[in-house]
Formats: C-alpha cells, sequence, structure tokens
C-alpha cells in the first residue's frame, strides 16, 4: 500500500519528535495479524499507519505485546504525516484464533490545519511565466495538514528547475511549522532560481554518411536557446524517427556548461539501409493477398529516401515504387516522386491504371497534415458493358488531422481527412472534373470501458461528362470500411444490363458500440448506413451486427458478423474480417 507522506525531519512545536520515518519490515509469513480501528472511520488514515507498520511476521502473544509499544509510536508517525497530531492510540493484543492479533484503537481527533501558506520563487525564474508555482487544495490556508503536499511542492519547484534549465537554483527557506495544541500549522517556501543556462552547438559524432546540413536541419533549436529539457527530447524523437540511425545518445549536461551555455554531443550510429518484408494476409474484402516492401531507408549523404511495394490478391495487382527527398525541416517536409501500375477485377468492373505523380509533403505531429500532388493516369477500363480509356492529369491536395491519446488503442480521439482533386481538357486531360473525399471518425470512452465508435464518408464528383470518368474516381459502396453486410463495392448505381457502373456520390455512416469482456476482448454492435448513389433521392442501404475485438500490439483485430437488411442487395450474413487503428 501506497505511504500517503511523512513527517517533517525536524521538532515541531509542542515538543512532538518528528524523525524520519522508521520503516520496520519483517519476512512476509501468514503469521500475527494487525487490525486498525479508526474513528471516525478513514481508509486513508488506516492505509497510511498500515504502511508505517508494516508486516507483523511470526510472533507469538508475548512477543506481540513487546512490538505493540513501537506499532503505537509509528501508527503515531502515521497519523502525523496525514495532519493528526492530536491523536489517542489504545493496542491490546487478543489471543484465542489461529494467530495472535495487535489491535489498535484510534481516536484520530481534530486534525491541524494549514494557518499560513507562503510558496514563491525569487530570481531570474520569477520573470518567466512557465515556471508556475505548485497549486493545490492541500497547501490552501484551512487545509489539513500534509506533509506530503509539502515535500510535493518542493519535489515539484526542483523539477521545474532542471526542466527549464535553472541549475544554481536552491531554497533558501524551507519550514513547516507545526503548533499541535493551536491545531495549526505555517509552511514558508522560498526559492532562488539563480540564472537560467542555455544550450550551446550541436555536435555530431559517429560514422554516419550524412552531411552536417541535413544533420542541422532536424535540431529544433538554435544556438543560444533557453535550456528546456524538452528541446532536448524532440532532439532525440527527430533523429530517432528520422530512420537513419540504429543509436542514438544526445548528452547536454550542465557539468560541462561554460559561462553557463551548455553544449549538446550527439553520438550517432546509422542503421542498415536497406529493409526488404514481405507476408500473406487476408481479408473479407479481397480475400487472400501477398505483399511486400524493399525500402532503402537512406541513399547519399543528403539522406534521400527510395522504395518500392506490391500487393497480389485474386481482384487486385499492383506495383508502386518511389523516391523521397527531405526538404527542411527534413521530418516533416518532402518531396516524393512515384510511380505504380495497378491491375482490378472488382464486382462488374475490370481496368488496368498507369500513374506518374510528384507530392509535396507536409507531415508535423499533433497538426494539420497537407500534401499538394500533382499525377498523371492512364487508365483502361471496363464498366458493365462499356470500354473506355481515360487519360488525366490531377493536381490535388490534401488536408488531415488525428487528435487522440494512444496511438494503437485509443480510449478517445478523433479524425478528420478532406482529399480533392481536380482535372481540365485545357490541362492534358479528357474531361473537366472536381472529386472530394472527406472522411470523419470520432471515438469516446465512457466509464467501466463502454465506447462509442462512429464513422461518416461523404464524396462527390462534379463533371460535365459522368462517362468519362473512369472507375478508380467513381463511388463504390459496401464492405469492411463502407456497408457492412455487403460484399466489397457491390453497393452501386447499375446501368440498364443491371451491371454497376459506380456513383457520382458517395453516404456512408456508421455507429458502433463496445462493450469491454476481459483485458484486450471487446464485444461490439454496429449499424451502417449509406450507399454510391447518383442523385439524393436514391435508397440508402443498411448493415447491422455483432462482432469481436482483439486488441493486438499492432492494432484492433477485428471480426463481424454483419446482416444485410435491404434483400434486393442480396440476404443472409456476412463475415467481415480486418484489422488497423480504429481512428
Amino acid at each position: 500500500m501506497p505511504l500517503r507522506g511523512t513527517p517533517l525531519g525536524a521538532t515541531a512545536l509542542g515538543g512532538i519528535p518528528l524523525a524520519g520515518m522508521l520503516m520496520f519490515g519483517t519476512p512476509l509469513a501468514a503469521a500475527a495479524e494487525l487490525e486498525v480501528l479508526i474513528s471516525p472511520r478513514s481508509k486513508a488514515l488506516r492505509e497510511n499507519v498500515e504502511a508505517h507498520i508494516g508486516d507483523l511476521g511470526k510472533r507469538d502473544a508475548a512477543s506481540l505485546q513487546r512490538f505493540s509499544r513501537h506499532a503505537e509510536r509509528e501508527a503515531l508517525r502515521a497519523l502525523q504525516a496525514l495532519g493528526r497530531y492530536r491523536a489517542k492510540i489504545r493496542s491490546e493484543v487478543i489471543e484465542g484464533g489461529d494467530e495472535p492479533v495487535l489491535r489498535l484503537h484510534i481516536e484520530q481527533g481534530e486534525p491541524v490545519r494549514l494557518r499560513t501558506v507562503e510558496i514563491r520563487v525569487e530570481g531570474e525564474a520569477a520573470q518567466f511565466p512557465r515556471f508556475r508555482l505548485p497549486r493545490s487544495d492541500r497547501l490552501a490556508p484551512g487545509a489539513v495538514l500534509d506533509h506530503g503536499a509539502y515535500e510535493d511542492a518542493k519535489r515539484l519547484i526542483r523539477n521545474r528547475a532542471l526542466r527549464f534549465g535553472f541549475f544554481d537554483g536552491r531554497f533558501v527557506e524551507q519550514s513547516l511549522l507545526v503548533d499541535p495544541d493551536a491545531g495549526v500549522a505555517d509552511i514558508r517556501l522560498v526559492y532562488q532560481s539563480g540564472p537560467r543556462y542555455h544550450l550551446g552547438s550541436v555536435q555530431f559524432e559517429g560514422d554516419t554518411p550524412f552531411d552536417d546540413d541535413l544533420l542541422a536541419r532536424m535540431v529544433p533549436f538554435q544556438p543560444g536557446t533557453a535550456y528546456d529539457s524538452d528541446l532536448i527530447g524532440e532532439l532525440n524523437r527527430a533523429l530517432v524517427s528520422s530512420n537513419y540511425f540504429e543509436d542514438v545518445r544526445v548528452d547536454a549536461t550542465p557539468e560541462s556548461a561554460a559561462d553557463h551555455t551548455i553544449p549538446v554531443q550527439v553520438r550517432l550510429q546509422a542503421r542498415k539501409p536497406r529493409t526488404l518484408a514481405a507476408g500473406a494476409g487476408y481479408s473479407t474484402d479481397v480475400g487472400p493477398r501477398l505483399r511486400g516492401t524493399w525500402t532503402r531507408h537512406w541513399r547519399g549523404a543528403a539522406g534521400h529516401r527510395l522504395g518500392s511495394d506490391f500487393e497480389f490478391s485474386a481482384p487486385r495487382q499492383s506495383l508502386g515504387t518511389w523516391y523521397e527527398i527531405p526538404l527542411d525541416p527534413p521530418l516533416t517536409e518532402s518531396l516524393r516522386f512515384t510511380a505504380g501500375y495497378q491491375k482490378e477485377d472488382l464486382v462488374d468492373t475490370r481496368s488496368e491504371r498507369l500513374t506518374l505523380g510528384a507530392q509535396w509533403q507536409h507531415l508535423p505531429e499533433r497538426e494539420w497534415q497537407r500534401i499538394v500532388s500533382l499525377r498523371w493516369e492512364q487508365e483502361r477500363y471496363t464498366t458493365g458493358e462499356d470500354e473506355g480509356r481515360s487519360s488525366l492529369l490531377l493536381p490535388g491536395i490534401g488536408f488531415s488531422r488525428t487528435v487522440s491519446d494512444h496511438k494503437v488503442d485509443p480510449s478517445r480521439g478523433w479524425r478528420l481527412q478532406a482529399d480533392l482533386t481536380g482535372a481540365s481538357r485545357s490541362l492534358l486531360s479528357d474531361t473537366d472534373l472536381l472529386h472530394l473525399v472527406m472522411q470523419a471518425k470520432g471515438l469516446t470512452t465512457f466509464a467501466g470501458g463502454h465506447r462509442l465508435l462512429g464513422r461518416m464518408q461523404l464524396g462527390g464528383i462534379a463533371t460535365n461528362d459522368f462517362a468519362a470518368i473512369p472507375p478508380s474516381l467513381r463511388f463504390f459502396a459496401g464492405g469492411d470500411q463502407s456497408v457492412r453486410g455487403y460484399d466489397y463495392q457491390t453497393l452501386s448505381p447499375r446501368d440498364s444490363e443491371g451491371e454497376r457502373v459506380g456513383g457520382r456520390y458517395l453516404v456512408v455512416g456508421s455507429l458502433e458500440y463496445q462493450y469491454p469482456l476481459r483485458d484486450r476482448w471487446r464485444l461490439a454492435t454496429f449499424v451502417d448506413h449509406g450507399n454510391a448513389i447518383d442523385g439524393f433521392s436514391d435508397p440508402l442501404k443498411t448493415g447491422v451486427g455483432i462482432g469481436v475485438r482483439w486488441v493486438s500490439p499492432v492494432g484492433p483485430i477485428r471480426l463481424d458478423l454483419a446482416h444485410a437488411l435491404d434483400h434486393d442487395e442480396g440476404s443472409g450474413f456476412r463475415i467481415h474480417f480486418s484489422m488497423g487503428p480504429e481512428l
């Protein structure tokens, strides 16, 4: 059980010794028992008394009687730590059971309350707004004295001084004066911060292939910046997340400072430049699939990256490659060139697509991520009974942001994403169009672990010649991430022959409730509603179902049993299997 506090290591007013805590411990054994009876009842006081006294070990009644005076003294110290200086304690040893019992009868009495509390910081830190003083109801005049709160206040001031670079700081006054007879206590803490230290230049060491300019662009501060331990943490995280290095060690200690300036030493070890990964998987949307990636994490002193990936499944085969140039700052700004080929045979649509493109990526954490792109696509396709060939030059822009309390398994958060692309006949395209897709997700968790997850997807195409729009830009619904209960991309407007040809608009909404079972297991029930449509008067489809969730180390794995309520699109139940983050 945790100790709530310890009396101050001094002699208080009234002659009651407040020496440092003496913890008494004996080997754990199912032997003598301790019973603490406090009037009025207080769980916090009882637990602190039990923690101070500790385990009684193997004792007979006689040795327990001799120990009782020590137990009373420890109980008094535990009570004083929480402001009960006028407590009355009586002990007795009870025999007759399997083991003897030491029973403490405690009348807690009136507590000592804080009369005056003075906490202040002097020196340069007093002019620094972020150096906030401790604020707590436990440190307000009239509050019951809590030695733990007093020690916490000192610890908090010291920690903030270390975080913000006031390494010469010290308490010039620290006192807690207790008058048990009057039932009052006075706190006075005065901290002299001294000067604030600054960060010097960053020196990189180690055998790495990267030039100094690339490394310098990863440093989140300039020489002469006031010290903040968070800046050192950001530098470490930036170097690690670059994926350039196998080992990163950042050293910035005040002992090495000169004229209150701390040099920053960074030792780096480059990682192996290439990785290759491949694996097999399964989803109910595309069935069994084989995926693989090859990545070169750095190429040359400027830290360029390149890679390729492939996916093979019965309805889809794709191969892509990319080349990325880091900009400034290199972790959040980059220019990426892409090329890819994809072949699909889904429902009533078959297509082959070749793409070439370039993207400017701005991907900071905890902010809006932006991607500005320009890609050329050539697609040959068959949709229903129609065959076509399209060539489009598509400038685009995308925004997304995710806010959550955990990357793998959040308990609350939200995600917003919007992507807009367009084409014009005057710019090397076969048709004029604007293509917009928006998505919103939200997750909240209530008491007891009950969770509610919502999802909304909207999309639309503005064009004067919809027949010239290739199927890769048209909308289809149904599947694991759309309207469950319906097969992948089977919800779509149909032509005169009954073939699915894709829609102008997409409207999909979902609401899911998750009930916690045990540890990483959850039971889910959901309703999905939506469709790919040509007009807003077209009917929407509904699927309902239940499922189970297992939170794996890489994210939730979902198994759903869903039922389509609209029999014209099929009846019966469908199983959906998917994995990945909720947001």
